[in-house]
């Protein structure tokens, strides 16, 4: 008994220093880089504890098992969504709409294409895969998962110093939390997660993602 509660209290102690404290440092940090930068070699950390510590196959990463009914349910919440960001832009932010496709349309190109895959596949992959399977002692696949995914996960967009993002990545990541443990899917998580990115930033709250945005 008192050797799991040891290994539970480091669990929490690495839990608490990974998702809150690196996102904490950045945020004091202010001449950082850029917080996306740090995604790689958090990723190699991670993948380096999944195989060390668990039964991960790399297989899991492509998984889908989607169902129809999923697929039709989350298409409606996508298009309500879409509609929601457009209406808030529309109405409280009206020289911002379309404001990346306006005036730079190469780089929203260019956004739409590398932003699935090589930020929310891997901000999935850590939120998701990785928090479900290295915390599961601490954290049960029910709602304790849900809101311990959705917390870190906006807690890591405090480097982008505004409440906006933090309130729409806690509703975007219980969104994400709840798919995932549905589907036990990274690979549909992403997905979803790529194609509410590519809205955001083409609706006009992409600036609140993004230091220093080019327009």
């Amino acid at each position: 008994m008192n050797f799991i509660f040891k290994g539970r209290m480091w669990l929490a102690i690495e839990f608490a220093l990974l998702f809150f404290g690196i996102p904490t440092w950045i945020f004091l940090d202010q001449d950082f880089i850029h917080p996306s930068i740090i995604i790689l070699p958090v990723l190699v950390f991670i993948f380096i504890l999944l195989r060390r510590n668990s039964d991960f196959k790399w297989s899991e990463l492509i998984r889908w098992g989607v169902s129809r009914k999923m697929l039709y349910t989350n298409a409606i919440l996508i298009v309500l969504a879409a509609l929601l960001m457009l209406g808030y832009v529309f109405f409280f932010e009206p020289e911002n709409l379309f404001n990346l496709p306006r005036t730079n349309i190469w780089l929203y190109l260019g956004l739409c294409l590398f932003y699935p895959v090589f930020s929310a596949f891997g901000q999935e992959i850590i939120y998701r895969t990785f928090l479900s399977r290295r915390y599961s002692v601490i954290l049960p696949r029910g709602w304790q998962f849900v809101l311990a995914s959705a917390l870190t996960f906006s807690f890591m967009h405090i480097v982008f110093y505004n409440p906006l993002a933090m309130i729409l990545t806690f509703t975007g990541g219980i969104y994400f939390a709840v798919n995932y443990r549905i589907t036990r899917s990274v690979l549909f998580t992403s997905i979803l997660h790529g194609i509410f990115g590519i809205m955001m930033f083409g609706a006009g709250l992409g600036q609140y993602f993004w230091l220093d945005m080019p327009l």
